[in-house]
């Protein structure tokens, strides 16, 4: 039977600073489309939105997972 700290080790997220890091750039640069769409940019909004939604997010969630796969198996 395993403990509780065991537990919640297996289900926490292995994020590292990378990932908060791109996560952050995608947080700012979807703010930064909004403010421009604000603004009435047709061009540089769509443009800011789509990488911050499509790239950088998806980036900031997956960079990184497969030596954190490794580091669980270790331990």
């Amino acid at each position: 039977m395993t403990n509780g700290k065991e537990i919640s080790r297996e289900k926490s997220l292995p994020f590292t600073k990378i990932n908060y890091m791109v996560m952050g750039a995608a947080l700012l640069t979807i703010i930064l489309g909004y403010i421009s769409l604000n603004s009435g940019s047709i061009t540089l909004a769509p443009i800011l939105l789509v990488l911050g939604y499509c790239v950088l997010f998806p980036v900031g969630l997956i960079i990184g997972g497969k030596k954190n796969e490794v580091e669980q198996e270790n331990i």
